[in-house]
């Protein structure tokens, strides 16, 4: 099985290609097979793209043939999430009412990835409004972690991290709000790296009106990927510039090396809150890992953990009420709207003089951070306190939205900062995924990165033992 195209990483499929081992439709071809062959049981892609797929194959073999330039992911087979937007293509970001919602252009980050010649197999499925750590909704269903029946592939890139751990497509595309890339990769036992505000660009050309402030911070593209590796280079390719987005930074991929040993601060039981024991164990061995490839740790905590996380869902749930939850209560299902209500009851609502002085805060929370990581660099971190959660755990009232919030909250607090996290797997419990977030410096996605391979090295690529075991 490990021979089968579809297994390859996206470095490995993309340098056979430009060494003429294989054919851009034999990558296509091969993902496609597996799409088919492997999506039902988990519904992950919601709109197959084969044929159109295996068209631009057969063009991008004829541009190899005839010895023009191509980019680093040239015939790569690919994903992109249901809420960015694809030319000609609806972008209903898993909500009913948008099913005719029709692309005029390409976001941002999937004109990067065809320039790199990336081939998109599909689009993924996402929660109404991305606004879930669970993949459903009533357009597209219910999407299934890969590894086990009843368990959330995470969200809202739970059809993108549930899609790459199953074999289709070497590089999935996703977003991160409050842990939407991380989350669905942890749940589901791959890599990714969200990264700094400004790194990667966001434009959708559908939007009738600009994003929240606190989305334009907040949010960003990223990519996910079963190895580090391709993490790494997916998130070069998507790094280009697009004069569309005003928040786009021409910022370097590589920064100088730190004073060795890098130094580590372990956050185990963040502003208090104690992770469940196979978490706690997942970062002992991730620390471990991290000692024996050089790095110096230490369990500390960083400062203000409890406030920014307040700080984020104040700012965030303020402006979902200011400009989409209107939109939500006519547009969305029953359980959008409770999902929502659970929400705004761990929120507060903010007046102008509250919002502004949040905002603030922010800034002064970013400043002591970075003092903080003159001394520890990287931050080893819980993605959740606890194992990925079984379905529909946001359902069950306020109560239980408050203890998911703060199991959450070291996830989400990346978000308020604007700060680059990678996740990486460590291994399983019970045959679910685990794993670890990594946290770095503004524009430091590379010490990022670096550091889950270091873990990736001893743990192994995870995704290898779900298609052994199926």
């Amino acid at each position: 099985m490990s021979e089968e195209i579809w297994t390859w990483s996206a470095s490995r499929t993309a340098g056979a290609i430009r060494a003429g081992e294989i054919s851009c439709r034999e990558a296509v071809s091969a993902a496609v097979d597996r799409m088919q062959a492997s999506n039902p049981a988990i519904n992950a892609v919601t709109l197959d793209l084969s044929e159109q797929a295996l068209a631009d194959a057969e063009r991008a073999d004829q541009a190899l043939s005839t010895g023009e330039p191509c980019g680093p992911l040239h015939g790569v087979p690919i994903t992109i999430k249901e809420n960015a937007d694809q030319e000609g293509l609806p972008n209903p970001n898993g909500v009913a009412a948008f099913k005719d919602l029709i692309a005029p252009g390409d976001a941002s980050v999937v004109v990067n990835l065809k320039k790199a010649g990336a081939i998109v197999i599909g689009r993924t499925n996402t929660p109404e409004f991305s606004l879930r750590y669970f993949t459903d909704n009533p357009l597209r269903g219910l999407t299934h972690n890969p590894w086990k029946e009843g368990i959330t592939p995470g969200g809202s890139s739970g059809g993108a991290a549930a899609s790459v751990a199953m074999g289709i497509g070497d590089i999935a595309h996703g977003n991160d709000l409050g842990g939407s890339l991380r989350y669905p990769a942890y749940a589901c036992g791959v890599a990714t790296i969200r990264p700094s505000l400004g790194r990667v660009p966001a434009y959708n050309p559908s939007s009738a009106e600009e994003r929240p402030p606190t989305f334009q911070l907040m949010s960003v593209q990223g990519p996910i990927a079963r190895q580090v590796e391709d993490v790494r280079l997916a998130l070069s390719v998507m790094a280009a510039g697009d004069p569309r987005d005003p928040w786009w930074v021409p910022a370097p991929l590589e920064g100088p090396d730190p004073s060795a040993p890098v130094g580590v601060a372990v956050v185990k039981a963040p502003a208090g809150l104690a992770c469940a024991a196979p978490v706690a164990q997942a970062i002992d061995h991730a620390a471990a890992y991290l000692s024996e490839a050089g790095y110096r740790l230490e369990e500390v905590e960083p400062p203000h953990l409890a406030e920014i996380a307040a700080c984020w869902r104040d700012l965030l749930f303020t402006d979902v009420e200011a400009m989409l939850a209107s939109v939500m209560r006519e547009h969305g299902s029953a359980d959008i709207g409770s999902v929502y209500d659970s929400y705004c009851s761990h929120a507060k609502p903010l007046d102008l003089e509250g919002y502004v002085r949040a905002l603030a805060a922010r800034a002064g929370y970013l400043r002591d951070w970075a003092v903080f990581m003159e001394r520890f660099p990287l931050v080893l971190a819980p993605v959740s306190l606890v194992p990925p959660m079984p379905q529909g755990e946001d359902l069950k009232g306020p109560d239980r939205m408050g203890r998911l919030l703060e199991e959450q909250s070291m996830l989400y607090s990346v978000n308020l900062l604007g700060l680059p996290a990678a996740a990486v797997p460590t291994g399983l419990h019970d045959g679910v995924p685990l794993g670890v977030q990594i946290i770095g410096p503004r524009f430091r996605e590379d010490l990022c990165l670096t550091a889950a391979e270091a873990i990736e090295e001893r743990t192994g690529v995870l995704a290898e033992r779900l298609w052994a075991a199926g």
